[in-house]
């Protein structure tokens, strides 16, 4: 039996399905990096074995769950627990030294897809006794993998990498005494969900809401235009309090935008900043 081909599409259509789901959902996608939506639409389509556009536009009207759908796969990153563990080996010997110092430590992880990377942060700080004295807002746009993150639970499968990226994060015990086995899932241990409040945060059209003494977006940036990299770098620099700290991923950069000029390099290599005083 032959199979049907799927529709590649063009510019037009990667318009057209932006003004769709903003109409339908009020997700703004047209600052977002259009190579970037271009690949994750047409794997929506190749996925979903779609062969006619103007069908799914109508499909797409017709069927809330499916925008909510295509809006995932369009927001999903990809994330494990200590996901370049030589970052959180920098978080450890450059800027724990300076959180220890703070009687209340507030930090943001924006775009935190399921949550592994802010668990990996919980359990840093915990290792460092500065858990109990912090507070971790977590945020992402994609309330489904924000439900996850909430819940804790992940495949054993999906932590199969886990042990060895902590080791390689420098860390002190064995993954393992931060979450419990149960009915076959990875369940996060309390203490550490206790620490960190998930909530839905859009960078497009959300401003700031607090302020933090280190911000955490990784590789989310490259997912934007310029115009819209540049208006969400501004709003983490709103959002830092004095000396604050701002780290983004290894494919990202402050040069040229504007906060270039107020923030100075801590960490060159995983792009971790500190706001100028």
């Amino acid at each position: 039996m032959t199979s049907i081909p799927t529709f590649k599409i063009g510019a037009v259509e990667v318009d057209e399905l932006i003004v769709l789901i903003n109409d339908y959902s009020g997700y703004d996608f047209s600052d977002y990096s259009m190579p970037s939506l271009h690949r994750r639409f047409q794997r929506y389509i190749d996925l979903n074995k779609i062969s006619d556009f103007n069908q799914l536009l109508q499909d797409l009207m017709n069927d809330s769950s499916m925008i909510n759908n295509l809006i995932e796969e369009v927001t999903v990153n990809v994330t494990e627990v200590f996901r370049d563990p030589l970052f959180f080996a920098a978080i450890r010997s450059d800027l724990i030294p300076e959180l220890n110092k703070l009687p209340v430590i507030k930090i943001w992880h924006a775009g935190c897809s399921t949550g592994e990377e802010v668990y990996s942060m919980a359990i840093l700080l915990k290792e460092h006794n500065l858990l109990d004295k912090s507070i971790i807002y977590a945020t992402d746009i994609n309330q489904s993998v924000l439900d996850t993150a909430k819940s804790g639970k992940y495949s054993i499968e999906s932590f199969k990498e886990s042990e060895f990226n902590y080791r390689e994060s420098e860390g002190t015990k064995k993954l393992a005494e931060y979450y419990t086995v149960l009915n076959g899932e990875i369940l996060m241990n309390e203490d550490l969900k206790s620490k960190i409040i998930f909530s839905t945060h859009n960078l497009v059209s959300d401003n700031a809401f607090n302020q933090f003494d280190l911000i955490v977006c990784r590789n989310v940036l490259i997912y934007f235009n310029k115009t819209l990299q540049d208006n969400v770098l501004q709003m983490f620099y709103n959002s830092l309090t004095q000396n604050g700290i701002l780290a983004i991923g290894s494919k990202e950069t402050l040069r040229l935008s504007p906060i270039d000029s107020k923030m100075q390099v801590v960490n060159d290599r995983w792009k971790i900043w500190k706001k100028k005083e």
